[in-house]
């Protein structure tokens, strides 16, 4: 009897502890793979890893902590699109559009991101190793003293 109290006990007390994923908004992610447009969906947190989005619609969507690992983004328009914590690692972002675009803490490692517009953009914090970056506003290194 006390070692299946003990059993029980040892399964149900870290569940009490642990608190559900947020994900995003399951229709959103079928018209997106229905569709390639998902304009202003939830998207956060999802498993989108090897995803073909070529030419999606992604305008203002919230793609937050999602993972778009080796996904390919060519022409993708994610102007105003919330990428905070993604991880893009080795992801194809080819002539896409990230216009006013949150990139902060994304994970662009081994990306290869060439003629992506990235005006307005927020870029904090981004982990660009191994990442190709051709014809992109983005800078490897400091401060530009230019600018001090």
């Amino acid at each position: 009897m006390r070692q299946n109290i003990f059993l029980t006990l040892s399964i149900a007390v870290p569940l009490m502890f642990t608190s559900p994923v947020l994900a995003g908004n399951p229709a959103h992610i079928q018209r997106l793979l229905t569709t390639n447009e998902c304009m202003r969906c939830d998207l956060s947190n999802e498993d989108l890893r090897y995803a073909h989005l070529i030419g999606a619609d992604l305008r203002d969507a919230n793609l937050s902590g999602s993972a778009l690992i080796e996904a390919n983004l060519e022409g993708a328009d994610m102007t105003g699109a919330n990428l905070e914590g993604s991880n893009l690692t080795g992801a194809m972002v080819t002539n896409a559009s990230l216009n006013d675009s949150n990139l902060d803490n994304v994970n662009f490692t081994r990306a290869m991101i060439y003629d992506a517009d990235v005006t307005g953009a927020s870029m904090n914090n981004l982990d660009l190793t191994s990442a190709q970056i051709f014809d992109t506003g983005i800078g490897i290194g400091g401060q530009d003293p230019a600018f001090d």
